[in-house]
């Protein structure tokens, strides 16, 4: 790499619907998780950390946006055929990292967009990378040799095996052969595990032949799939000897999905699952190793999210952050070096979908504070009903609940009744962001629900 780019790379590794307690290095005594927990020791695991929203499509803009993802009209996941998406007025992290001379690279899950490979809305390439092997949302029909991916425009056919290995080949193979070598790299990989329909190979279910439960059985070899496909890419980080001028962050989309079919994630001693902005929705596994820089075995309770990755990553590269974007996030340099994290804008979520009564939360310290917004109950799946759009730019805050996480992780006993100057403060804090976003979010034109739900057992 020549002198005057010897910028660390970078490389953002991200699961689909794993639970905090999901893993080994986060308490788990079942699933096994050799690959993680030994990166964790690596690096530094982050205790309180918080995906950008409590599912999928929100969560991913957030994170490469650096923004509420309901500023940017993410309300939802995203369905097929929806025009709900990141906007070109979007500036994504890969588009500053791209400009100032970095190779970019996205494999796996996108859901940014619901009009995937087609030219109305913005694709990958739009938003920073140079190379991608994508699919819309989930691996279809399932893990196993799936058939929607996409590379650079042109769809690949039916693939032999996982999901969790193609996508890591495919890093692979660019960080090997398809990159520039006089370049530091972006490397956003997006795993499909451990989000339904699971597929996972007999290797890995065996792992589990003591449990009766086909399903649990799965679901966990799942997630042990997902591990050894992060272990094949950290290998392949020192084969190329790149682990001490590599950032990498592990983390996870939003909290377990805990469904019908697959009642086996695990959100740990949190509340609630994934969908609600109770901490087993928003936080999640996260963990950072960065070589003479980040302590390895620290562990570190100060809250980040998915919305300080754009700041971090611009700090770490040594570029400026978008000056005509309002960005939510804050740089982690600090806590880097045991210090705490300056931000200007408290983490915040917001979920009008959500099957908890909270639809808005916000945490500032150790206090969190969440609140009911007034309007109908809407209806779950994709938010591109007229009616819902109304309802979510008309919505006022409503009743309040409030936690005291560092002595109440699992959110047990609500302390707005005997915390007034506090409740009333933080409640005011929430109000005013709340509105905000409210009045930044975009409106989304009609579309044609029925075609879509005639196919939603295959995109959903």
């Amino acid at each position: 790499m020549a002198a005057e780019d010897r910028r660390p790379n970078i490389v953002i590794v991200l699961a689909d619907d794993l639970g905090y307690g999901d893993l080994g290095c986060y308490g788990n005594d079942v699933v096994r998780t050799p690959h993680l927990d030994r990166f964790a020791a690596e690096g530094l695991r982050l205790t309180d950390c918080y995906a950008a929203a409590a599912n999928c499509s929100p969560a991913r803009a957030g994170l490469l946006t650096g923004r509420i993802p309901y500023r940017a009209g993410i309300h939802n996941w995203i369905p097929m055929g929806s025009p709900m998406h990141l906007r070109n007025g979007e500036v994504t992290v890969a588009n500053l990292l791209r400009e100032a001379g970095y190779a970019t690279c996205h494999v796996g899950k996108w859901h940014l967009n619901g009009r995937f490979n087609e030219p109305d809305q913005p694709q990958p390439a739009d938003h920073g990378f140079d190379h991608w092997f994508s699919t819309q949302n989930n691996a279809l029909p399932s893990h196993r040799d799936p058939d929607n991916f996409v590379r650079n425009g042109e769809p690949v056919g039916q693939l032999a095996g996982y999901s969790a290995r193609n996508v890591v080949a495919e890093a692979v193979r660019w960080m090997m052969d398809g990159r520039p070598k006089d370049r530091p790299f972006f490397l956003y990989v997006c795993f499909h595990e451990p989000h339904e329909p699971i597929a996972t190979a007999a290797e890995f279910q065996e792992l589990y032949a003591g449990i009766e439960d086909p399903a649990r059985r799965a679901h966990h070899g799942n997630i042990s799939q997902m591990d050894a496909a992060f272990g094949r890419l950290m290998r392949a980080v020192d084969d190329l000897e790149l682990r001490n001028e590599t950032f990498v962050l592990f983390t996870s989309d939003n909290g377990p999905a805990i469904t019908a079919r697959h009642p086996h994630g695990s959100a740990g001693p949190l509340r609630d699952k994934k969908g609600s902005l109770y901490e087993g929705g928003i936080r999640v596994p996260g963990i950072i190793r960065w070589t003479g820089r980040v302590p390895a075995g620290g562990v570190s309770h100060e809250p980040v999210s998915g919305v300080d990755l754009l700041p971090t990553l611009c700090a770490i590269a040594g570029i400026r952050p978008p000056e005509n974007r309002l960005l939510d996030g804050a740089s982690l340099l600090p806590l880097f070096a045991g210090r705490p994290v300056e931000r200007s804008t408290p983490l915040y979520w917001q979920f009008n979908f959500s099957h908890a009564r909270p639809r808005v939360a916000l945490r500032d310290g150790d206090w969190k504070i969440l609140a009911t917004l007034s309007g109908p109950e809407l209806k779950p799946g994709g938010d591109i009903r007229a009616e819902d759009q109304q309802a979510i730019k008309s919505a006022e805050l409503q009743s309040f609940e409030l936690y005291n996480l560092r002595e109440d992780v699992g959110e047990t006993t609500d302390l707005a009744r005997r915390e007034p100057a506090r409740l009333k403060r933080m409640s005011e804090q929430l109000r005013q962001l709340s509105g905000a976003v409210r009045d930044e979010t975009p409106t989304w034109p009609a579309w044609d629900w029925p075609r879509y739900e005639a196919s939603r057992i295959r995109y959903d």
